[in-house]
């Protein structure tokens, strides 16, 4: 056979910029592995791919170009990602050889893993991902070479159909004409761009997690799968210290409590839509009347708006055109009607229907409405994802100028109430103006600059998400870490330029002609039904004093002492606390296990000697043996931690979050 004939485009030597600026010459062809080896023998040994002008690639790629590069290795931050990668499709290897007829999806690195989908014709049990994880390490220390094959479309669907595995034929089908990718390890072949790991003796620190049901990319209407989870580190002290969190959260987790401690449950008449139960309406309401207290005390105004308005309304808005596959509508009277996912259009309508002048702005619209959007059934989940819903929501009515100061008091009340329920550590995105926006930019750039300097002035961080802004305004989301370092997003405030136009709102400024109001989007909260579950999992369940549905259960001795402790329930109701008596024939010790089971704040013991002294023996809830009290004394004592809202009983209240 001739050799080929060069071309002008392919070039006869690559100059190579390595980290220090040092240039090497190689010739045309050279791969990434060769290089390496070139540099030095522990390299080569380290090495897991190259990067190339920003581009990763396999090492055994031959280098396209000359340009920037530099070796992968495990200590590169490019590495993490690779071996996830890379451990996703040993999985699926792993997988097609324990069960043959298994079909195969797609295999993503994700954060602190991988997952891979599957079309087993069953659900993964315990015991199989236990046999899928033996089945791995033995490919790993076989060392087999990972090879990268380039194909056309139509001998990748060959190689897929021999193997029965029809998803992949689908992706490969879907994808425009051209060359494709697959790489195969020993038996086992998989469609990737890549790149990967040079061999499968690279991976080991990994351990699956998890099985879950998935429908197939993400379509409900598509079959549903196994997704298998995976988590990978780079080290196996890393590893550990993840497997720990996931049990943490495990032990946290929201469904689990919630069922435990008899807050709320779902009934399947009423999907992803919770009831909730004695104890966990007692902390919802809570939490609502804690809010409207922070309203009260901020300047706003509670208003109450309708559920269900005329399609009209959302149409005018933009939800009928942009949001309708998540609205729930109905029809009456030959009319069509949408319950409403949001507040915002029917605070639009009120605003309005009302003459304002400059000297009535701001106004403050605050709303505890019931909310309700269509979330698919594969990815609604306890309390985080529901159907139905209400938020801690308002909507500002203010002119461009008072805008720094009214995102000076949002940022006052979002510090205060994050603090109460004890989120220190909190972070604040600002999302700026998108490609395609609504309003004058020198409008936006007054709205972020506000936004912005909200926070230096107080010599606060923060970071900047360029274009993440809505079409119709920029925006700031706040996000909180929890107890066990987990990110949650929670409270959002978002300028509205599109809305005044859309709904022609006005005010009669100082020079007697109407001008358009700016509308500022707020939540601290949010869904107070996902705020709930965060908080659940924050806690662990173990409510401070203020908010636990059951406050103090009084625990007697015996029978003979239910008298008494009857007494001290009825005095501790009398002051205002949710107390309760066990009275079962339980011994004490039972009685205590329940108590602290069930997280009950204070259980008060009382026997002969607290019945003669007209006292109770206090245990707090996760410490134990408080010693006596008077009943003067606890209700002193407990009177001052609600009225403080102590995250922690016999504590100060938490500081401000910053």
């Amino acid at each position: 056979m001739s050799a080929p004939v060069p071309t002008a485009n392919v070039p006869d030597v690559v100059r190579l910029t390595l980290p220090d600026g040092s240039v090497r010459e190689v010739a045309a062809g050279t791969t990434g592995a060769e290089v390496a080896a070139g540099i030095g023998a522990r390299l080569a040994k380290d090495a897991l791919a190259v990067r190339l002008n920003g581009k990763l690639l396999d090492l055994s790629r031959p280098l396209p170009e000359s340009g920037a590069f530099e070796v992968v290795t495990p200590r590169h931050p490019d590495a993490l990602e690779l071996y996830r990668h890379s451990t996703a499709h040993l999985c699926a290897n792993a997988v097609k050889r324990l069960f043959p007829g298994v079909k195969i999806g797609i295999g993503p690195a994700i954060e602190n893993g991988f997952y891979y989908d599957f079309d087993p014709g069953r659900a993964f049990t315990p015991e199989d991902l236990e046999r899928i994880e033996a089945e791995m390490r033995r490919i790993v220390a076989e060392d087999n070479p990972v090879v990268r094959r380039e194909m056309t479309k139509a001998e990748a669907v060959g190689v897929f159909r021999a193997q029965d595995d029809p998803l992949k034929v689908e992706i490969i089908e879907g994808i425009p004409d051209g060359n494709v990718s697959c790489y195969e390890q020993k038996d086992f072949v998989d469609l990737c761009r890549g790149p990967h790991v040079p061999s499968t003796g690279k991976l080991g620190v990994f351990k699956l997690t998890h099985a879950a049901g998935a429908y197939w990319k993400g379509d409900e209407r598509n079959p549903m799968l196994q997704r298998i989870y995976g988590a990978v580190f780079l080290s196996q002290k890393e590893l550990d210290d993840h497997l720990h969190r996931l049990e943490q959260a495990k032990a946290r987790d929201h469904r689990k409590l919630g069922k435990e401690l008899g807050l709320f449950l779902f009934h399947p008449w009423a999907p992803a839509s919770p009831f909730f139960l004695p104890k966990g309406a007692a902390v919802y309401n809570l939490l609502v009347a804690y809010m409207r207290e922070m309203y009260v005390k901020y300047g706003y105004r509670e208003v109450v708006t309708p559920q269900v308005f005329d399609v009209d309304l959302f149409k005018r808005s933009g939800h009928y055109q942009n949001y309708r596959d998540n609205m729930f509508f109905t029809e009456v009277d030959e009319r069509e009607y949408g319950v409403k996912p949001m507040n915002c259009p029917g605070h639009f309508l009120m605003y309005a229907a009302q003459a304002f002048s400059y000297r009535d702005l701001p106004v403050r619209y605050a709303d505890f409405g019931r909310l309700h959007r269509y979330e698919r059934s594969g990815v609604t989940q306890g309390l985080t994802r529901v159907r139905t819903f209400c938020q801690d929501d308002s909507h500002i009515f203010c002119t461009l100028d008072q805008m720094p100061a009214e995102m000076d008091l949002f940022i006052d009340l979002v510090d205060e109430v994050y603090g109460t329920f004890g989120f220190t550590d909190v972070r604040v995105g600002l999302g700026t103006r998108p490609e395609k926006f609504m309003g004058d930019p020198a409008a936006w750039e007054k709205a972020e600059k506000a936004l912005g300097e909200a926070f230096t002035r107080r010599g606060r961080t923060f970071s900047v998400n360029a274009g993440d802004g809505a079409f119709y305004g920029p925006k700031l989301d706040f996000q909180v870490l929890d107890a066990i370092g987990r990110p949650w997003q929670l409270g959002t405030l978002q300028v509205d330029f599109a809305n005044p136009e859309n709904f022609d709102l006005t005010y009669v400024a100082e020079d007697g002609q109407k001008h358009r109001p700016v509308v500022l989007h707020r939540a601290v909260l949010g869904s107070l039904e996902r705020f709930l579950g965060i908080l659940i999992e924050h806690t662990g369940g173990s409510f401070p004093l203020w908010l636990a549905p059951e406050q103090a259960r009084v625990l007697p001795v015996s029978e003979r002492f239910v008298g008494y402790a009857r007494e001290v329930v009825e005095r501790l109701v009398a002051q205002g606390f949710r107390a309760t008596g066990d009275e079962s024939d339980d011994k004490l010790g039972a009685k205590i296990r329940r108590g602290e089971i069930e997280k009950v704040p204070a259980l008060l013991v009382v026997g002969e000697k607290e019945r003669a002294a007209g006292t109770v023996a206090l245990r707090r809830h996760g410490s134990g043996d408080a010693g006596s009290r008077s009943l003067d004394a606890l209700v002193a004592e407990m009177r001052d931690a609600v009225a403080a809202r102590a995250t922690v009983w016999g504590a100060p209240a938490v500081a401000p979050a910053r």
